[in-house]
């Protein structure tokens, strides 16, 4: 045989190095060509199961590997991967919605959702409502025949409420429509998505949306979410949609979420701890009138966390380093002066990363139905990071004297 030119052996290089290697990390195999050792098996092989390799797009072993993991996670038996939070949201909703239908979303969902179902779901013949999470018999009042998808949140986006997602789950499941919950809150940590009774999975939601963007990634630096599922019917539904859309994720950033998700639960836990510490600090002050964080018996639906979310094992319970507080400001310009003051804290949306965020927001604007339990005042969102609790609440001390002007009252500052 003629010898190749050098381009054409270097591309064709025989040397294959050995396989038995074993290290820390999962290794990243990265492909939109997946080769086929005859036709025979290209014939043969399906995307739509994980017994072979078909095409980047349907996922290789760094993908697959960290599907099954985040089944692990959260109690799921099926998972997909889209390239952010909002992408698992969208994809449940077109892959399980038809002209005709309708989805119910709660009031104070995560607000991209209910742009989608005002947007672009109701251009294809999809009616939406919305409802009040916090009263299942308004749930219940809106269900019609023509609902097939509820979105459920478990705490509400921003202002924390927390409702009774049992009743809600129930509810849902007895009229014969999917639920489908946001989950980025819980994570898979604080509750179990598909065992909210913890008895082996009486009461479950159908679909665990989970934006990985957020805990399991950790770094602030990937986009990425995942939607799971028990049920394999309901998972190849999502599959096919998923598949049409064309929607996949960079292998690399795959490898930076399997790199983060076997710390999430610690670095869940110690910003719950901090996030407890400086809610506490905060709900001390004058110019707070109302603290939003479930884990506080005065924050709405706080009954309804701790029926899920303590344990006999945990009677503390868990929950995401996240809250807001709503401060008694004549003007939004003093809440901004805040905010703006914040040396560790930084102004970004997004959380569960190792930084400090916050975020003021202008809640009569994101709500259809009224402010429901929560207080009138400017609103404020904090998200901890991995920062020492001490620190942080010296920041968040001299930021609010001064904007407020009021001494800092408090124990925790050293």
């Amino acid at each position: 045989m003629t010898k190749p030119h050098l381009s054409t052996h270097l591309i064709h290089h025989p040397y294959a190095a050995p396989t038995e290697f074993s290290a820390p990390q999962q290794p990243v195999h990265k492909a939109s060509t997946v080769f086929f050792p005859d036709v025979a098996t290209m014939r043969s092989r399906r995307w739509l199961d994980k017994s072979g390799y078909t095409y980047g797009l349907h996922g290789t072993p760094t993908s697959f590997t960290l599907e099954e993991r985040l089944c692990a996670l959260e109690g799921g038996q099926q998972c997909l991967l889209v390239p952010s939070g909002l992408a698992a949201i969208s994809t449940v909703s077109l892959a399980l919605l038809s002209q005709g239908d309708e989805v119910l979303i709660p009031d104070n969902a995560y607000g991209p959702n209910k742009d989608f179902a005002q947007h672009e779901l109701a251009r294809y013949g999809i009616r939406y409502a919305f409802f009040n999470p916090m009263d299942v018999e308004d749930l219940r009042s809106k269900l019609s025949p023509a609902t097939k998808l509820v979105w459920l949140e478990a705490p509400g986006s921003v202002t924390m409420e927390f409702p009774n997602l049992l009743a809600q789950v129930q509810l849902v499941r007895q009229h014969g429509a999917l639920s489908a919950l946001d989950n980025t809150w819980g994570a898979g940590l604080a509750f179990l998505p598909f065992d909210l009774l913890r008895d082996g999975g009486s009461v479950q939601v159908d679909i665990s949306a989970h934006a990985l963007t957020k805990y399991p990634s950790g770094g602030g630096d990937v986009l990425m979410g995942s939607i799971i599922t028990r049920d394999n019917a309901v998972h190849m539904r999502l599959k096919l949609a998923h598949m049409r859309l064309g929607l996949g994720v960079g292998m690399n950033d795959v490898e930076l979420v399997l790199r983060s998700l076997p710390s999430t639960a610690l670095r869940y836990h110690a910003q719950d701890k901090t996030a407890r510490q400086l809610a506490a600090a905060l709900q001390r002050q004058n110019a707070v009138k109302q603290l939003l964080h479930p884990a506080f018996a005065s924050s709405p639906g706080h009954a309804h966390w701790q029926q899920l979310c303590a344990t006999p094992e945990n009677p503390a319970g868990a929950a995401a380093g996240i809250f807001s507080v709503v401060f008694d400001a004549p003007q939004s310009q003093v809440v901004d002066d805040f905010c703006n003051r914040l040396q560790l804290f930084k102004l970004g949306y997004s959380w569960g990363g190792h930084i400090s965020l916050v975020m003021p927001y202008a809640l009569d604007e994101m709500r259809d139905l009224g402010r429901g339990a929560v207080l009138p005042g400017c609103l404020v969102r904090l998200c901890i990071g991995l920062e020492e609790a001490a620190d942080l609440e010296r920041d968040v001390a001299q930021a609010y004297g001064h904007a407020f002007g009021h001494a800092w009252r408090g124990q925790g500052v050293h």
